[in-house]
């Protein structure tokens, strides 16, 4: 049986979290957290990585989850990469979204048509010439964030209900770097309350691919971070020359932030998997390349298996959909026309920042609707809501 979209509602009182090996739970506990305090009641969306194709699968679900009237009810929405800028302007809009009886009412105006004006624009080329040349190129894509979406505004900007959390990876602390409106935070390095950092920075530093658009380098003055917040590594210069990568390179689901806080999980994953190669590279560049590549895809697969038997098991209830799915998998009443092959071929739109025609577009976003209604109705708590009448672009379904 697959394990997608196995999930299963229990009551949490019996929960077992206690007994539960720390190796097979979906994230991991540091030292200063207390592992035997429960989660508490509320709902966190984690937006995956996933270049522009995330981006796009994220905004279907949006969709979706806004007619069924659940964005109100979000208590955090975590997000690492491609799906830290869907996160990063929803977060921006909120208060501009006109909430009526549970439904925003602008979110196409105000989220999903400017993210679809920057996925027609191809910015990872240029920012990639320019980190050869500078060394910048993370903070050419925040240029371009600033330009298409953000325009100077800083964390504050962002609502304090729900909470955004836009996770990138600390480099020098191999551990999560966490930019949100109250405090940016590592573990390790210490915390900065109510910090003034970009949204657009933020955002960048969550996207910075590597090898290409990594890493993006913030200079802080270790004055302002909190005293005795870090463990072992609050001094200079992890306090001054902060060195990031794409969060995705830590937790690619963005759920390290989320699972540890609340009782119930919605993951929507728009992230890669690579495909069997019949002639795989033999020159040790492009050769190291794969294997890397494969070890990631371990990891991945690793922490979604968990995450799915933390479902099962009862530690959290929620529900998980995947770009890589079959939709038929669900067994719900009426889920919309998204043929496999279809479907397994938008999932194979390659993980960048490249310019996307406005069919592909539309169908990526056709996509991440379609597989979002069918894992809320059938394991979201939505099984009595009717299925949708259609896709948001009917014109031309999944391909």
């Amino acid at each position: 049986m697959p394990i997608e979209g196995s999930t299963i509602n229990v009551n949490r009182a019996d929960s077992t979290e206690l007994e539960t090996p720390p190796s097979s739970l979906p994230v991991e506990f540091i030292s200063t957290e207390d592992k035997s305090r429960k989660p508490q009641q509320g709902i966190a969306l984690c937006l995956s990585g996933g270049g522009y194709r995330a981006m796009l699968f994220h905004l279907g679900a949006l969709i979706r989850l806004n007619e069924l009237k659940q964005l109100p009810n979000l208590t955090r929405v975590s997000s690492v990469s491609g799906g830290s800028i869907t996160a990063g302007l929803l977060g921006l809009k909120w208060t501009k979204l006109n909430f009526e009886n549970g439904i925003a009412t602008r979110l196409l105006e105000e989220v999903v048509d400017p993210i679809r004006k920057l996925a027609a624009k191809t910015i990872d080329v240029l920012s990639a010439l320019v980190g050869i040349v500078t060394g910048g190129a993370a903070s050419r894509v925040a240029h371009e964030y600033r330009n298409y979406l953000f325009g100077n505004a800083t964390l504050q900007d962002l609502p304090e209900q729900p909470r955004f959390v836009i996770n990138a990876t600390n480099v020098q602390s191999k551990a999560l770097w966490r930019f949100s409106r109250p405090y940016m935070w590592d573990w390790r390095v210490g915390k900065v309350e109510k910090p003034t950092i970009e949204l657009a920075t933020a955002v960048a530093a969550s996207s910075a691919f590597p090898p290409v658009l990594s890493p993006l380098e913030l200079r802080l003055d270790p004055r302002e971070f909190v005293p005795n917040t870090g463990a072992g590594l609050q001094r200079e210069p992890f306090t001054s020359d902060v060195v990031l990568t794409d969060g995705g390179v830590y937790d690619n689901l963005g759920l390290e932030t989320a699972w540890k806080e609340y009782s119930t999980i919605w993951v929507s994953d728009g992230g890669g998997m690579y495909a069997p190669e019949e002639h795989p590279h033999r020159d040790w560049l492009r050769h190291t390349v794969r294997v890397f590549d494969l070890v990631d895809n371990q990891v991945r697969t690793l922490r979604k298996r968990q995450l799915i038997d933390s479902f099962a098991s009862g530690l959290r209830t929620g529900a998980y959909w995947s770009l890589w799915q079959d939709i038929a998998e669900y067994k719900v009443d009426a889920p919309l026309p998204c043929p496999a092959d279809k479907t397994q071929k938008l999932a194979q739109t390659p993980t960048r920042l490249e310019g996307l025609d406005g069919e592909l577009q539309e169908r990526l976003i056709n996509w991440g609707y379609a597989i979002c209604d069918a894992s809320m109705r059938a394991y979201g708590g939505m099984n009595s809501r009717k299925p949708p009448t259609g896709f948001p672009y009917p014109g031309v379904g999944v391909g």
